[in-house]
């Protein structure tokens, strides 16, 4: 019966590795973000989960040799790599949700020190047993702190799942919702199989939850590259064509929707003089100034780098002063953030507005904005 368990706990814990495994190598190389890089250390963290918790099992049920130093060390690293992955994933939703947070290296390591803590306390557990030991007779036992185990790594999962509830109703943007609501749902099913694991200690729920959750986040990302300007994490054209057959078809009567076309004033100065790469820099800053400018909106509003130097905001207000109120806000923010970022030449914008009813498609509406625009950027 015990061969029989193993053997099951085994299968479930390859298939659920090999799953991690291809993921991995499916976002290798496919991007330099910050965010995947935390998603990739959550993969590997996960990849070492799955191995110490099989090991353990072998062990235990006698199928591969090893005494009580290998249990206690398969112990060590499975709540070790538990406490690593669920850090990475609140770094990762961080950077899902752009949050200020994630732009602080204080506090990112501030937050580290709940993995700290852990760490050291299965380091110290090697000589005190405070959190689990395996007597003589080879028997693993939880100790008096065990507990801690799953509070501290659980702290990440918690707080970051309580900020994306908090935050739901705030955030605009259909991808930024759909995406929202799969980082509500992520932690609370692994979590549950924690729990589950915590209460049965023999019934593998973690790995293949684990990894089936995994999974969907893959999938959500991959949904987010085809969507989103990987230069700026802005929404490309397509999403912006999207919210905008959205809005038409669900907007009350009486809403008006306007739409701000931008454009950088001598961009292919900044290029030619500085360098792609302060072009680069100088669109981010762009795209940085527009979230920043439309963060506080009281209506849904979607931002799209639209092409090359070209971005475009839609979003719904009251009256045409909204709108131009809104184009203020932009450029009081992108002087901000130029003089915060220190380029070193000076990168204004001209900006074109137009509202539905003045033209019945997202095109006609693009082409009115972009007339207006041109007519502003030649007074520059």
């Amino acid at each position: 019966m015990q061969t029989e368990y193993a053997v099951l706990y085994l299968e479930i814990n390859l298939i659920s590795l090999a799953l991690i495994c291809i993921i991995l190598k499916k976002t290798t190389g496919l991007s330099k973000m910050m965010a995947q890089r935390n998603f990739a250390m959550s993969i590997v963290a996960e990849m070492l989960f799955f191995i110490s918790d099989t090991v353990y099992v072998l062990i235990n049920s006698g199928i591969m040799p090893g005494g009580s130093i290998a249990k206690l060390i398969c112990k060590e690293l499975y709540f070790g790599a538990t406490g690593v992955m669920c850090f990475f994933w609140f770094l990762y939703f961080e950077h899902l949700k752009d949050s200020a947070f994630i732009k602080d290296r204080k506090k990112i390591r501030l937050s580290a020190s709940i993995l700290f803590v852990l760490l050291f306390l299965l380091f110290i557990n090697l000589f005190t047993g405070i959190l689990f030991y395996v007597d003589d007779e080879n028997v693993y036992h939880r100790g008096i702190l065990f507990i801690l185990c799953y509070i501290l790594p659980y702290i990440y999962v918690f707080i970051s799942c309580c900020q994306t509830i908090a935050g739901y109703k705030k955030k605009e943007g259909v991808i930024k919702r759909r995406t929202l609501w799969t980082m509500i749902i992520f932690p609370v099913a692994p979590g549950a199989a924690g729990i589950m694991q915590y209460i049965f200690p023999r019934m593998p729920f973690a790995c293949g939850v684990l990894s089936l959750a995994t999974l969907i986040l893959y999938l959500d990302w991959i949904d987010q590259l085809i969507s989103l300007d990987p230069l700026t994490g802005l929404n490309n054209r397509k999403q912006l064509n999207h919210f905008y057959e959205q809005w038409i078809r669900s907007h009350a009567e009486g809403e008006k929707l306007f739409l701000l076309l931008i454009d950088a004033n001598k961009f292919k100065h900044i290029n030619d003089t500085y360098g792609h790469i302060q072009g680069d820099i100088a669109l981010k800053n762009i795209a940085e100034a527009l979230k920043l400018g439309c963060r506080n909106l009281p209506r849904r509003a979607n931002i799209a780098r639209y092409g090359g130097d070209e971005f475009a905001v839609v979003f719904e207000a009251e009256t045409k002063q909204d709108a131009e109120n809104l184009k203020e806000t932009i450029n009081g923010y992108l002087k901000e953030v130029n003089e915060r970022s220190g380029v070193p030449f000076e990168l204004t914008v001209s900006i074109g507005i137009a509202m539905s009813g003045e033209k019945s498609t997202l095109k006609d509406l693009i082409d009115l904005a972009d007339e207006r625009m041109y007519s502003e950027k030649r007074r520059t």
